[in-house]
């Protein structure tokens, strides 16, 4: 199975947006189909704020990741988050979110990205475990904090 990363575009709005149903339910994120589409889309249309990419083939994808982009003084430069990323259950733990959490800060590096951030549930071990393995650290002077507005 490979885990070739394609910009989705407009035309994979819908796969796109069941696969992020799926992930949204299986970690319990109170999102309506509506909101979704309104997150995805403009991503999808070339937004400057973020990109999609599909996992896998095009017509059948295995999952996605979402990277929203930033700006740091303390970096110096234009920084990213992986907002999301989702692996089908079926597929899982075969080495593909390694290879895209492997491939993804390259591609993003090249194109001037100075750092690439993530958040992670603190309870999951295994999903740490992972991305310390991609060489995500955690910044233990630090706490993300939100408002919601």
């Amino acid at each position: 199975m490979s885990a070739a990363l394609h910009l989705a575009k407009p035309a994979d709005l819908s796969k796109l947006c069941t696969l992020v149903a799926a992930f949204h339910a299986e970690e319990a994120l109170n999102s309506s189909a509506e909101s979704r589409e309104a997150g995805i889309a403009p991503l999808l249309d070339g937004s400057p704020h973020g990109a999609a990419y599909l996992i896998g083939p095009t017509r059948a994808p295995i999952g996605y990741v979402i990277v929203t982009f930033g700006w740091s003084v303390e970096l110096g430069g234009m920084d990213g988050s992986i907002d999301e990323i989702y692996v089908r259950p079926a597929i899982r733990n075969r080495g593909i979110a390694s290879e895209v959490l492997n491939a993804l800060p390259k591609a993003l590096s090249a194109a001037g990205l100075k750092a690439l951030h993530l958040e992670v549930d603190r309870k999951s071990e295994a999903a740490q475990r992972l991305y310390a393995r991609a060489g995500f650290e955690p910044r233990d002077r630090y706490l993300l904090m939100t408002k919601d507005l």
